[in-house]
């Protein structure tokens, strides 16, 4: 089968195609044929360094996966061959996604939703599911509720911001102004130019911030925050703040979640949940995505076709 290697750890073109031998699914496993797979900035800062994440022999980036069972191993009763699925299997250990074919556990897929095309649902796993765990899972947001979400226009913030409205929350989101209107379409209520004003000068009361930057702006957050509010960053444990006031401060790591693909693509399906897809490629210009991808300028997400 043909994937995407990583030849050497270093720069985006360090990734090569090669063809190496596809892989067969083992107890409770199945083998997917990728049709599309999301890329996302874990997959550029581990192919720098190598870090974090458990290889295998070829080193293949990429978690993100949209496409179809091609065969289920043994012990497997939630997918048969010819079904439609996808997620984010076996994070942080390697699941090779930039490849045809992709051997996964079964209950760490989830059926594609229907409304959407292999492309859009390959958006969605890893930015998705992060940002469900940390607004759901972790901040339990209610109705009504104020939700302030930093970079709100980018991969997983777009995703929170309907997400978070979804629940019934008032979303605050932050970003430049050319992506105001697109954030109001998604459903943000308010807006922050954070390159014209200091958002703690202009929020307040907040239930819950995400935040997706981490550094000061985890700190400046807790500034908006009122009594029994949430913090939750995403960067890293290093950067939940060390003194957090009396607030509730979490770090979230994403994980596989079976439960979560299935909400997501629920709330996909009722239109609640729409990713935007900013640049797709195919395969072969994986190193291409990257170098895109490291620019930090894309809204939404960046997703190479396989199939």
């Amino acid at each position: 089968m043909r994937a995407i290697v990583v030849n050497e750890w270093g720069g985006p073109e360090t990734l090569v195609e090669r063809e190496i031998e596809r892989p067969e699914p083992g107890l409770g496993e199945v083998l997917v044929r990728v049709h599309a797979a999301g890329v996302n900035p874990v997959d550029w800062k581990t192919r720098a360094s190598g870090h974090l994440i458990e290889w295998g022999a070829n080193p293949i980036v990429g978690w993100d996966v949209s496409g179809t069972v091609e065969a289920a191993g043994p012990g497997v009763t939630v997918f048969r061959p010819g079904d439609e699925v996808y997620g984010m299997p076996l994070f942080p250990r390697q699941a090779g996604g930039y490849a045809e074919y992709v051997v996964a556990p079964a209950r760490q897929l989830a059926a594609k939703p229907a409304s959407l095309s292999h492309v859009e649902a390959a958006a969605l796993p890893l930015a998705a599911l992060t940002a469900w765990q940390a607004l759901v899972d972790t901040a339990d947001v209610r109705p009504g509720e104020r939700v302030l979400v930093h970079a709100a226009a980018g991969g997983v913030g777009h995703l929170a911001v309907q997400i978070a409205k979804a629940r019934g929350a008032y979303v605050i989101g932050t970003a430049s102004a050319g992506k105001h209107e697109l954030l109001r379409s998604l459903g943000a209520d308010e807006v922050v130019d954070y390159r014209a004003v200091a958002f703690e000068d202009v929020v307040s009361d907040v239930d819950v911030v995400l935040d997706g930057l981490g550094g000061e702006v985890a700190e400046r957050s807790l500034s908006v925050l009122r009594e029994g509010g949430r913090l939750v960053t995403l960067p890293g444990p290093d950067d939940v703040p060390a003194d957090s006031r009396g607030f509730r401060a979490d770090w979230v790591l994403v994980e596989p979640d079976r439960l979560g693909l299935r909400e997501i693509a629920a709330l996909a399906d009722g239109g609640a949940l729409k990713p935007l897809v900013d640049t797709v490629l195919p395969l072969a210009e994986a190193a291409k995505a990257h170098e895109i991808g490291e620019l930090g300028r894309t809204t939404g997400k960046i997703v190479l076709t396989v199939a």
